[in-house]
C-alpha cells in the first residue's frame, strides 16, 4: 500500500514540475476593404527562440501552417491566405530550404461577403513550431474574426 501512495505522489510531483509549452499566441482582427470585402488578419506572436513554419514547405519537411475557414454560406474566400516574407534558411535538421517566422507572423485572407449580417468568421489554424533543439507536435487553434 505504501508503494501505491509513493508512486502516486511521485507522479503528481513530476507532473507539477512539467512545463506546458505554448510558444505561439494568436490574435485576430479585420480590415474593411469595401462594402462587400473584408480582410481577415491573423497574427502569431512567437516566443523568443522559437520559429513558426510557413504555409509552403517542401515535401518531407515540417508541418506547414494551414488555415481552414469554416464555410457557412455567408462569405467566399478570395484567393489564398497571404503571409509575411519570413526567413528562408538551409535547415540542417530537415536537410532542405525552409521558410519560417520568428517573433511575429501576419497572415491575411480576403473574403467577399454574401450576407452583410455576418457577425463572425471562424477558422482553425494548424501549425508546428521548433526551437534549436526540439519541435513541438502540430497544434490546432480556433480563430474567431468578429465583424
Amino acid at each position: 500500500m505504501k508503494n501505491i501512495f509513493f508512486i502516486a505522489f511521485l507522479l503528481i510531483t513530476i507532473n507539477s514540475f512539467s512545463q506546458i509549452l505554448d510558444p505561439v499566441k494568436w490574435s485576430t482582427s479585420i480590415k474593411k476593404i469595401s462594402e462587400t470585402e473584408i480582410q481577415l488578419i491573423a497574427i502569431a506572436n512567437i516566443d523568443s527562440g522559437w520559429h513558426l513554419y510557413s504555409q509552403t514547405v517542401p515535401k518531407d519537411g515540417p508541418i506547414p501552417t494551414i488555415f481552414t475557414f469554416e464555410s457557412n454560406g455567408k462569405f467566399l474566400k478570395k484567393g489564398n491566405t497571404k503571409e509575411d516574407e519570413g526567413i528562408t534558411v538551409d535547415d540542417p535538421i530537415f536537410g532542405m530550404k525552409i521558410k519560417f517566422f520568428e517573433h511575429k507572423a501576419v497572415f491575411k485572407q480576403v473574403i467577399k461577403l454574401k450576407d452583410k449580417n455576418i457577425s463572425k468568421v471562424v477558422a482553425v489554424v494548424e501549425f508546428m513550431v521548433c526551437d534549436d533543439s526540439r519541435c513541438l507536435p502540430p497544434t490546432e487553434v480556433d480563430l474567431i474574426f468578429n465583424m
